[in-house]
Formats: structure tokens, sequence, C-alpha cells
């Protein structure tokens, strides 16, 4: 299947294409990668179209801890270093009720942090922990060192289960952004 077919394809699918009606072969994997600062590259090269990287993570999934470009005719599998995406942007949305955090990725995704779009802690591998956001089909956006100060600034204490957090509230939900010693 050629890119153009591909593009075409994919412009005629809604927002999430129906992976679970695709069982194509794995056709093995490509040297491509996505890099820890949510960067594309393939086979050294940098991919510089947003456009080709828009697309790519349209059929971008994971399998277990595995990430492949999955369409009808074929699943191939690449690289990431860290999480696909990044948080770069967010905003307060103003509700009758609360209010809520609207995260905005590197490529454009939106989610509203919440039970379905949580926001996690990594702090296994690094001294510093990392933020991360869950977006759609389990692929997750690491959030950005801006974003993560930015919420710092606003960041509030709370105590669980006789230990201090700080962190943010979204929808009336408490986010733990980390313990304070």
């Amino acid at each position: 299947m050629d890119l153009n077919d591909l593009v075409k394809q994919i412009d005629a699918l809604e927002s999430s294409p129906p992976f679970e009606l695709w069982n194509p072969p794995n056709c093995g994997d490509i040297d491509m990668v996505i890099k820890s600062d949510g960067s594309w590259w393939y086979m050294g090269t940098p991919i510089t179209r947003e456009k080709l990287v828009k697309l790519f993570s349209t059929v971008l999934i994971k399998e277990n801890a595995n990430y492949f470009l999955k369409t009808p005719a074929e699943k191939i599998g690449i690289k990431v270093e860290d999480a696909p995406f990044i948080i770069t942007d967010w905003q307060t949305l103003k509700t009758n009720k609360e209010d809520a955090i609207q995260v905005i990725s590197n490529l454009g995704h939106k989610a509203i942090l919440s039970s379905t779009h949580p926001l996690t802690i990594n702090n296994e591998e690094s001294q510093q922990a990392k933020l991360y956001v869950e977006l759609h089909r389990g692929l997750k956006a690491k959030v950005h060192r801006n974003v993560y100060y930015q919420w710092i600034n606003t960041a509030q204490e709370k105590t669980i289960e006789g230990v201090t957090h700080l962190g943010i509230f979204s929808g009336g939900t408490f986010f733990s952004m980390g313990v304070i010693d």
C-alpha cells in the first residue's frame, strides 16, 4: 500500500480507526524512533513534516510494551524512547461545578485530566519524577518541564493517608505531582 492510498484511507476514518477490526500481518520492525523529546525519526533523520507525523500518530498503537504502526494492510514495529507524545500546553476550563484542566499534546491531542485521562508519576528511573497523562488507546504523553513548573505554581497540598502530597485538582479529582518531604 503506498502513502497516498494510506492517507486517503485514514482521512476517511473517524478520529479513532477501528483497530479491533484489523488483523494485518506483522511485517517486522522499521528504523523509526519517537525520541524522548517527542520528535519522530526515520533512519536516523528527523521527520520534519508535521502532517506526516500526525498521520503516523493516528495509526500508532501499543501492545504490551511494544509500539506499532497498524493499518488494515500491515503492522510495523517502531521504537519509543519514553512516551510517544509530550504535553506542551494546558488550560483551565470553567464549568458550573469545578474547574477542569485540559491538556494539549505536541501533536494537538486534547484531553481533560480525569479518571479516563489520569495524571500519573514515574519516579523509578531517575532522581526526578516524571509526570504522564494517558491520552487515548493507552498511549501516554510525558508532561513537558514548562507545564510541570506552571502546575507547581498553582499546586495545592493535600494529605492522603497521613502523607502530604503536592498536586492539582481537575473536575474535583486531586492528582498528585509528588510527596512533600
